[in-house]
C-alpha cells in the first residue's frame, strides 16, 4: 500500500486512536475525510486536503449523508479506517439493554453501514481497502463488558467473512485488534490494564500494518498470545478467576 494521493476515511476521528491516525496521516501526501459525532473537535485538523463531517455511525441516514459529502469533495474513498467505537462497563445489577444498542450501534452497525456505502464503488473500480477496528476483547466474554466483548467478536467475525467475499474484487479487508490503548474510553476503566500503549504508538503500528497490507493487525504481542490461551481455560476455572477479579475491583 502506497498512501501517496490516497483518499482516506477515518471514523471516530475526534479523539483517541482515530485522532492520532488523522494527525500522523496528515503528514503524508493524502486527502483525509474525518468523521465524528463531535465535529467541533476536528476543526483544528481541517484544511484544503481534509474534510470533517459530523456523523453518528450508528445511524444509517447520517452515514449515507456523510458518504455523499465525502464523494462530492474527493470523488472516491481509497482506504476506509472504520475506527469509531463505544463502550460502557455495567454491573448486572444495573443491566440496561440501551447500552447494548449503543455499543452494537457503534461497534458493529457503524462498520456495516459504512461498508454498505463503500463496496459498490470499490467493487466497480476493483480496488480499495476497508480497515475495521475490533479489539483483543473479542476473545472472551469479560465481566461487566459482555456487550462490548460480544460486539467486538461480531465485528471480527463479520470482517473475516467480508474479506473472503471481496477478494475476487481486489478489495482488501484488514482487521485491527488493539490491546489496551490510553484513550478517553480506557480512562474510565477501574481495573488494571497491562501493557497500556499510547495512542501515538498504536497509530504507528496500525499505519505500518496498512502499508504492509496485513490482514490482521494486532498488538501488543504479549496480549495477543494471552488471548489465544484464555479461550482454552476450562469454563469453571475461568469463571472462578473472573469472580476473583470482580471482587478485587469492587
Amino acid at each position: 500500500m502506497n498512501f501517496n494521493n490516497k483518499v482516506i476515511l477515518i471514523t471516530g476521528a475526534s479523539t483517541g486512536i482515530g485522532r492520532e491516525l488523522a494527525i500522523q496521516l496528515s503528514k503524508k501526501n493524502v486527502k483525509l475525510a474525518l468523521v465524528a459525532r463531535r465535529e467541533n473537535l476536528l476543526q483544528d485538523l481541517t484544511n484544503e486536503n481534509v474534510i470533517s463531517v459530523k456523523c453518528d455511525v450508528s445511524k444509517k441516514n447520517e452515514v449515507v449523508s456523510a458518504y455523499q459529502q465525502i464523494i462530492e469533495k474527493f470523488g472516491k474513498i481509497d482506504v476506509a479506517i472504520l475506527n469509531a467505537g463505544y463502550s460502557v462497563r455495567m454491573k448486572v445489577e444495573e443491566y440496561n439493554s440501551e447500552y447494548a444498542e449503543k455499543i452494537f450501534g457503534a461497534n458493529v452497525f457503524g462498520i456495516i453501514y459504512w461498508v454498505e456505502q463503500l463496496i459498490p464503488d470499490m467493487m466497480k473500480r476493483k480496488e480499495g481497502m476497508i480497515v475495521g477496528v475490533s479489539s483483543l476483547a473479542d476473545s472472551k466474554g469479560y465481566s461487566k463488558s459482555g456487550f462490548y466483548s460480544a460486539s467486538k467478536a461480531a465485528a471480527t467475525t463479520y470482517l473475516e467473512g467480508l474479506r473472503s467475499e471481496l477478494r475476487k474484487y481486489n478489495v482488501q479487508v484488514l482487521t485491527v485488534r488493539p490491546g489496551f490503548v490510553k484513550t478517553p474510553m480506557t480512562d474510565k476503566n477501574e481495573f488494571y490494564m497491562p501493557l497500556m500503549m499510547s495512542t501515538e504508538k498504536a497509530a504507528q503500528i496500525i499505519i505500518n500494518g496498512i502499508e504492509k497490507e496485513k490482514r490482521m493487525i494486532q498488538f501488543p504481542w504479549q496480549l495477543v498470545f494471552a488471548t489465544r490461551l484464555i479461550p482454552l481455560i476450562p469454563n469453571r476455572l475461568y469463571e472462578l478467576l473472573e469472580n476473583q477479579t470482580m471482587k478485587k475491583y469492587e
